[in-house]
């Protein structure tokens, strides 16, 4: 199979999974992971979009993610405001808008006003999207999604699947492939809703060492799967 004969994936969602045990194998602080992810990310974002993905949606920060030290915590947020305010920019001469996925209590003011900044510059574009989750838990996702529907009084007889998308943190397609690198094998509370038909890949490398040839060993593994939604074909 020629690479103009791959089935591109849709919405792809990775689970950023590794960046402490890779720092940590090599004797590093785990902060020096999450700064080697943050490149791996930066270099992949132009790889995964001009493969055909319109949708990507990565799992930056879990609400579980605050069980950890103070200090890895406060070097993520300080990251995130370099990424958000730095390193984005090239998405938006991409055309490609950037969504975030996620409760915004208890994240400091300066990432929310990264956050904003970024969805405002970029709200516009229309050749891609790229979904940050960050405080993000996906049984999170599905009760504030509840209380939503409660407090706008929606009648039983309208609860459709369309409407209840509708009213996740974002209204995007469903997930089609979920990679975890690390070699991990849960889905960590992510996307429960969107990834319910999705296709999982487990690759047994760590996300810093995730380059762009290992994307597209991840796209040929999902052209070896057969989506039946379901259904049964022989």
């Amino acid at each position: 199979m020629t690479k103009d004969e791959l089935n591109i994936p849709n919405h792809v969602a990775i689970i950023m999974d590794g960046n402490g045990r890779w720092a940590e194998e090599r004797g590093l602080k785990r902060s020096m992971g999450h700064k080697e992810g943050a490149k791996t990310l930066k270099k992949l974002l132009n790889h995964i979009y001009e493969s055909g993905v319109k949708y990507l949606s990565v799992y930056a920060f879990s609400t579980d993610n605050f069980k950890r030290s103070k200090e890895e915590v406060d070097y993520l947020m300080n990251l995130f405001i370099e990424m958000f305010k730095k390193q984005f920019k090239e998405l938006k001469k991409k055309d490609v808008r950037v969504l975030f996925s996620g409760r915004r209590y208890p994240l400091p003011e300066g990432v929310l006003d990264a956050m904003d900044q970024m969805s405002e510059e970029t709200k516009d574009c229309t050749s891609g999207v790229f979904n940050v989750c960050i405080n993000y838990g996906g049984q999170e996702e599905i009760m504030d999604m509840v209380k939503k529907v409660i407090e706008d009084k929606v009648s039983k007889d309208d609860i459709t699947k369309e409407l209840v998308n509708s009213y996740m943190y974002q209204d995007l397609p469903p997930v089609d492939f979920v990679i975890r690198t690390s070699g991990e094998m849960r889905i960590s509370n992510f996307l429960l809703w969107q990834s319910s038909y999705a296709e999982y890949y487990f690759p047994k490398v760590y996300f810093p060492d995730f380059n762009e040839e290992e994307f597209d060993k991840a796209i040929i593994e999902f052209n070896k799967r057969k989506r039946r939604f379901g259904g049964y074909s022989k």
